[in-house]
Formats: C-alpha cells, structure tokens, sequence
C-alpha cells in the first residue's frame, strides 16, 4: 500500500507497565478515509493502543505514524492533524455549546472569523444550532457526545479517534451518534477510528475490525471477512414433511454440510458456508428425493460468535462507570504548543 494512502500505522507497537504487557507488538495499517474499529473486552489493549497513537503514552518499543508523522519524534505535529472525542464527557457545564466549541478553535490558534464559521457549520452538522446558546449542563448524554464530536473537528483534522463514543447513551442517542460518524465520513472523507466493546456498533459502522485480546490483535478483517474464517459460519434450520431422519442423512452426505443434527421433535439444523447460496441446492436436493421442506430459515454467524470462537469467551459487556476529570479513558492530547 502506498504511504500517500496510510492514514495510520503501527509496526511492533508495544507498551510494557512494569512487568505487565498491555500492548504486544502490534502491526497494523489504517487506510486514508476508512472506518476503522478496535473491538474487544475491558483490558484488551484497545486504550493503550489508542493513547500511543495520540501522542498520550509514549511507547515502550515499536514505532507508529498517524498522519504522515512519527508519534515520538513529532507529537506536535501529530496532534495538529487528529482530533481525539475521548470516554469521559470533557465538556464544560458552565459554558454553552458553542463557547465550548469556539474556545477549542482559540487554543488551535485558528482565527476568529474562521473558527466562527467553522464552528457554526459543526453545530448544525451535529443538529445543535437551535441549543447552541444553551448551558451545556442542560445537554443530554447524546447531545453532549454530539457537541465534543463538533468540537474535536474545529481544527479540520485528518483522523479522528474516538474511545468508546456510545458508552452509556441510550438507544435513540447510540443511533443518532451512528448516523453522524457516517455522515462525517461520508462527507469529509474523514478517517475514523474507533474502540468499542459492542459488537452491534462494530457490525454497523466499520469497514474493518480489529479483534483485540491480551494486547495482541487475534483477527483482522471486514466483518464479511471476519465471519468466513470460521468454517459453518452459518446456520440453517428446517423442517421436512415427514421422514425427517432420511433427510438429515440425504444432507450429511454432502459436501457443503459441516454438522447436522435432527431431534424428534425439532428442525433439522445444518451449519454451512454462504447460507444464501446453499438453501436453494439444499430444497431442490430434498424435493428430488422425494421429500417436502415445510418451513426453512437462516442465521448467520454474528461478530460475538467469532469473538468466542478466536478467544474462547464472550466478550464481557461492564456497565458505565463515574470517570473523574483525572480518569479520562482514553483522554485528550492537549493542542499543538500546550503541555
């Protein structure tokens, strides 16, 4: 892949605390322009990884690139071109909406009339313009995580990094924080990255997933692409008029069929590659044998099967918790020239 269009890259990046490896030398690029997400449990490195990208950690080995710049030997630089929307609701209460956004614009030097059309143009992206005067202790959750994304954009960025976005917003917010990342990259051609631990917000807004475990990335891939490296990655049910046995074993015989299991009671279940395209030969196969399919479904293999399947567990789903202003997750790298 040609540099030009490398929005970001690790090569071996790891971060050590003591004898405790939270990131273990991890290689990985992110195309110019992608929607790229970090999916795994508490603890899996995902933060880490992502505090090193921003210029937040300093690496113990390894070397990164966001932007076109190193993260060590030009932080500065780094933090010029990205914007971070970290955990914790950073905010001011006591400010309204679009002080906040415009005092962010000061501290990126940018110039007043600039940064007042930029900052009006974001607010209205992010359909706040009829509350921009209000106090933001009178926001929701969800519009609050609206506000910090159009202030996190004041300085026009290149890749925007975002750590757990939808954390403990309700469903109707979650979607409406969905609906704008896809506008922005849509949009802008913004290159987005992002940490989650709910597969759903994964499956919906990524164009590929990195599954990350014990600080080690374990699978890489679109979530297409992530199904199919699990063989019977998808299941069919169904039922046959009659002689449910003599099916099962019609279908045990071919090639396509992984397992099949019959109960006396129950569907025939068969797992499969590419459900879509097997039902139609699986019900012509069945119907010249003799027999009559009374009813058929397919599942497919969602993202929390293959995370069990690559890790051995499901992944663990916390509940929110309080963040203080010195426990800010992922946290937000100060401005250029600001320590």
């Amino acid at each position: 892949m040609e540099s030009n269009s490398i929005a970001i890259q690790a090569h071996e990046l790891t971060k050590k605390f003591g004898a405790f490896t939270a990131v273990d030398q991890i290689s990985v690029e992110v195309r110019r322009g992608e929607l790229f997400g970090l999916l795994g449990p508490n603890g899996a490195g995902k933060t880490t990884l992502t505090r090193m990208l921003t210029t937040l950690l300093a690496p113990t080995s390894g070397s990164a690139q966001v932007a076109g710049e190193d993260v060590v030997r030009a932080p500065g630089r780094v933090r010029e071109r990205i914007g971070v929307i970290p955990q914790a609701l950073t905010s001011d209460l006591d400010l309204t909406g679009w002080e906040n956004v415009d005092i962010y614009g000061e501290f990126y030097g940018i110039g007043r009339r600039q940064r007042h059309e930029r900052a009006a143009r974001l607010i209205g992206m992010v359909g706040l313009s009829d509350r921009q005067h209000d106090r933001v202790a009178t926001y929701s959750g969800g519009m609050r995580r609206r506000l910090e994304i159009a202030r996190g954009l004041i300085h026009s960025p290149q890749v925007l990094f975002l750590d757990e976005p939808t954390i403990g917003l309700d469903p109707q917010s979650r979607r409406a924080v969905w609906d704008l990342l896809e506008q922005l990259r849509r949009e802008t051609g913004l290159t987005i990255a992002l940490t989650t631990h709910y597969m759903d917000e994964a499956e919906t807004l990524c164009d590929r997933i990195a599954i990350v475990d014990v600080g080690k990335i374990i699978a890489l891939g679109t979530p297409t692409e992530l199904k199919s490296m699990i063989k019977g990655s998808d299941r069919i049910e169904l039922e046959v008029d009659g002689a449910a046995a003599a099916a099962a074993n019609l279908i045990r015989a071919q090639t396509y069929a992984y397992q099949v299991t019959v109960s006396p009671q129950g569907p025939i279940t068969v797992t499969v590659d590419d459900g879509a395209h097997v039902m139609p030969r699986l019900i012509a196969q069945i119907d010249a044998a003799g027999f009559r399919v009374t009813s058929i479904k397919l599942e497919r293999m969602s993202l929390e099967d293959v995370f069990i399947r690559v890790t051995g567990r499901s992944l663990r789903d916390e509940p929110p918790k309080k963040v203080g202003f010195f426990n800010l997750g992922m946290g937000m790298p100060p401005p250029p020239g600001r320590r």
